[in-house]
């Protein structure tokens, strides 16, 4: 099956090196899985991103939704003082966004609703016992929320090894692995990696089977690369 006609989408809006993942694609992918419920896990794509930066919007946005992401994660857990802590925290980085909107250090929109997120860690700080009352807001792009089947393919490939960590099927390093392998398909016609990592994110019921199949895929690539290496 080619790129063409697996359905697969490989758009991203920008060709950022693979050590450092492009914020707009680490954004939808951490709004995916907070949208979904696996609130802790959007803190890894989100950070990936956010660890290279240094200063300006993009670096403030993405801290405030990592600190989000964690008084989410506390309250949940009945955290209180941590969940509080974290949500001043995140309403602090969010602040600078009057419009309510977030822009990228050129400018252009990155279209995630800061007020919503602003206005929930608000809500958190004073009174952490309002998660058990209602939950959080969706995190909305460009007035949408997104979900895994909303993810294009360099956002799915940073979802995948946070949501296989978080529901615990499979190695996270096996994920990490399948997500190189995929990247390293683009532009071959080839996309055995990425639906099975497309599939892993949007068939729950269906996560056991794939992860192993993933892993069986991931070990036959590097034993082929080691054979090849051995050549040599």
């Amino acid at each position: 099956m080619t790129d063409r006609d697996s359905g697969v989408r490989d758009d991203d809006g920008g060709n950022a090196p693979e050590s450092a993942p492009s914020v707009s694609a680490a954004l939808s992918a951490g709004a995916a899985l907070f949208n979904e419920r696996h609130v802790l896990a959007a803190h890894d794509p989100w950070e990936a991103a956010w660890l290279p930066l240094d200063g300006g919007d993009d670096e403030r946005l993405l801290h405030g939704l990592i600190a989000a992401a964690a008084a989410t994660h506390h309250a949940s857990e009945r955290n209180w003082s941590g969940a509080a802590g974290c949500a001043e925290n995140a309403e602090r980085y969010l602040s600078g966004f009057d419009d309510g909107t977030a822009r990228g250090a050129d400018g252009g929109a990155r279209g995630v609703d800061v007020a919503i997120v602003r206005e929930w860690c608000r809500r958190l700080a004073v009174d952490p016992e309002t998660i058990e009352r209602v939950g959080p807001p969706p995190i909305r792009i460009d007035g949408a929320a997104p979900g895994f089947d909303d993810l294009t393919l360099p956002a799915a490939l940073l979802a995948a090894p946070a949501l296989a960590e978080a529901v615990d099927r499979g190695d996270p390093a096996t994920f990490e692995a399948a997500a190189e392998l995929a990247r390293a398909e683009r532009g071959t016609g080839r996309t055995r990696f990425a639906e099975l990592l497309f599939a892993f994110l949007r068939e729950p019921d269906a996560r056991p089977q794939v992860a192993a199949r993933l892993a069986d895929h991931v070990e036959l690539a590097e034993r082929k690369r080691r054979d090849v290496d051995d050549l040599f």
